[in-house]
């Protein structure tokens, strides 16, 4: 793609790979986002003379730090932690901390990038940041777990704040990860602050936070179907994953009508012809939380078919909502869903299709909703909690369940009002640019200097 950044560089992919060299799935997020934010950047002076794009490109700052912490036995094990602060221009940086042995600074850039869009089409006052460190907490006692967030938050402290980025939990950071650095950063400064989100009620979290991502997701689903003349209700959905959002999503696609019947993680996947229900859901939370383990038990319990080693996109279903991770869906998976009649494929997940799978569903009649506009009421929920944290107060679930329900409705409504063409709605292009001219115009306004 040709686009002149600036004097010395010719093209976004010479650009990238001089200042981003060795981190694909940056470089992947950025080209996405191009494609469809370049015509509007052309078509605006102001974004041209500012040189909007090649400052929303580049983080405003990558926090880089060791994390040295002991073992139960006396080890000492050092991990490498990260804080990319990607762009603040409409409020404090906003984004989830991750430990994964898969964290790098690519990952992490490329999560902050689409969280600064996510953030912003939420219209809540939040910048877009993602932190996190290549630290694997399986098999890892509370006592180390403990340990290793007292050493991340040592490292961190000084970087965050309530007027300055609010970080919350992602993959393997939840209740018990959040408690134990929000204590770590009380300890160290001495304040009691609104710094994080995904704290547990007692000491200033919000109601329906676990859920609000998984929920989010089904509510902009709901939307999408109505806008196409159509309903959740006996619909069969295709979910993959089974942490947080998998488990969220299909708990609410269950009370809306719909028929889940696929759950999965890195092991294989679950398919149930007769649908999951609150009682199966119950079961694969308490197994995931007690063990972590393969959900290969559930076809055993529950007479569904365990299938080792794939993901579920050789199945047949209306609705397909990929919630695992990154990258999980890919050309082969889309053109077999496809083949198989699905119509709608909803991201739960941050960027689960591949470029060449997002191609697929673009040159068929399918309906795709990209993560940025789908999972977004995870953070909007992380929004209203710093709301809460301000004011002292909490807001009890009824309230937050119809904030929620309206932030998705609002962020609809901003892809529709952006991505609508020749009577057709591209949810991928309508969650890009506005996302994009909301954090633009802030930029402009400021100035720089």
């Amino acid at each position: 793609m040709s686009f002149s950044l600036s004097p010395n560089h010719d093209s976004l992919e010479a650009y990238l790979k001089q200042f981003a060299a060795g981190e694909p799935e940056f470089h992947q997020a950025v080209n996405e986002v191009m494609e469809d934010i370049k015509p509007v950047i052309d078509n605006n002076e102001a974004y041209k003379q500012a040189n909007v794009f090649e400052r929303l490109v580049n983080p405003e700052r990558i926090i880089k730090f060791q994390v040295p912490w002991q073992t139960d036995a006396g080890d000492i094990r050092v991990n490498r932690g990260y804080r990319v602060q990607f762009n603040g221009a409409i409020g404090p940086y906003k984004g989830g901390i991750r430990f994964h042995p898969t964290v790098n600074q690519s990952i992490l850039k490329f999560l902050g990038f689409e969280q600064t869009f996510k953030n912003a089409l939420t219209g809540l006052p939040m910048g877009g940041g993602k932190g996190g460190s290549d630290f694997d907490p399986s098999g890892r006692s509370d006592a180390e777990i403990m340990r290793f967030c007292n050493a991340f938050m040592q490292a961190l402290h000084s970087h965050i704040g309530p007027d300055i980025d609010v970080p919350a939990g992602d993959i393997n950071v939840g209740a018990r990860e959040i408690g134990y650095l929000f204590g770590a950063y009380r300890r160290i400064t001495g304040r009691f602050q609104g710094v994080l989100t995904g704290k547990a009620l007692p000491y200033g979290g919000s109601p329906l936070r676990t859920e609000a991502t998984g929920y989010g997701v089904m509510y902009f689903a709901q939307h999408i179907l109505e806008a196409h003349d159509d309903s959740i209700d006996g619909k069969a959905l295709i979910i993959s994953g089974a942490g947080n959002v998998a488990i969220h999503t299909a708990e609410k696609a269950c009370e809306m009508g719909g028929k889940v019947i696929s759950l999965s993680d890195s092991s294989g996947f679950i398919y149930d012809a007769d649908g999951l229900d609150s009682e199966k859901l119950d079961w694969v939370k308490t197994h995931k939380a007690k063990s972590g383990a393969t959900l290969e038990p559930y076809a055993k319990k529950f007479g569904a078919k365990w299938t080792p080693g794939k993901a579920p996109w050789g199945l047949t279903g209306d609705i397909v909502l990929p919630c695992a991770t990154q990258n999980e869906l890919d050309e082969e998976g889309a053109k077999q869903l496809l083949k198989n009649g699905a119509k709608y494929v909803i991201e739960g997940a941050n960027m689960p299709s591949t470029a060449d799978a997002k191609s697929v569903f673009a040159d068929a009649d399918i309906v795709f909703a990209p993560g940025k506009a789908a999972n977004a009421g995870g953070v909007a929920v992380s929004g209203l909690e710093i709301s809460q944290n301000r004011k002292r107060q909490s807001d009890d679930r009824d309230e937050i369940d119809a904030r929620l329900r309206e932030i998705m409705e609002h962020i609809h409504e901003s892809c529709r009002e952006e991505g609508t063409r020749d009577g057709k709605i591209n949810y991928s292009k309508g969650a890009n640019i506005a996302g994009f001219r909301k954090v633009a115009d802030a930029m402009v306004a400021q100035g720089v200097g």
